[in-house]
């Protein structure tokens, strides 16, 4: 299997995921980070975007799901992201991580994150 990778890290999008009501009216930004593993030597003999994954389309398809319907769990979030990730077809498995900066914790904290890894079945 190709080691090849794209990652598009530290994309941000508002969004109205949680559990508290607070977090649904009031809304918070979200990280999202996503490392793409496919094989890129198609794409780079032939110089085809085809036939890799064009990133610039991907971050839209991804802050449209983050600015979407709400979720209680940034889970559901992350595996919602995932599977935007595995519809390129040159895609066979992807990590995903989302970052909520802003979480309702009443203590000092840098961030809290889930990373999901998901592949083809």
């Amino acid at each position: 299997m190709s080691a090849d990778r794209i990652a598009l890290k530290g994309l941000r999008a508002r969004g109205r995921h949680g559990v508290l009501a607070a977090e649904r009216e009031l809304g918070q930004e979200f990280v999202v980070d996503a490392t793409l593993f496919l094989d890129t030597a198609p794409a780079a003999a032939s110089d085809d975007l085809t036939l890799t994954v064009h990133y610039g389309e991907l971050a839209q398809a991804l802050v449209k799901v983050v600015e979407g319907e709400p979720v209680q769990l940034i889970e559901t979030l992350a595996q919602r992201l995932a599977d935007v990730c595995l519809a390129y077809e040159a895609v066979r498995s992807v990590e995903v991580s989302v970052h909520k900066p802003a979480a309702p914790i009443p203590l000092p904290f840098d961030d809290v994150v889930v990373t999901i890894e998901r592949g083809r079945s």
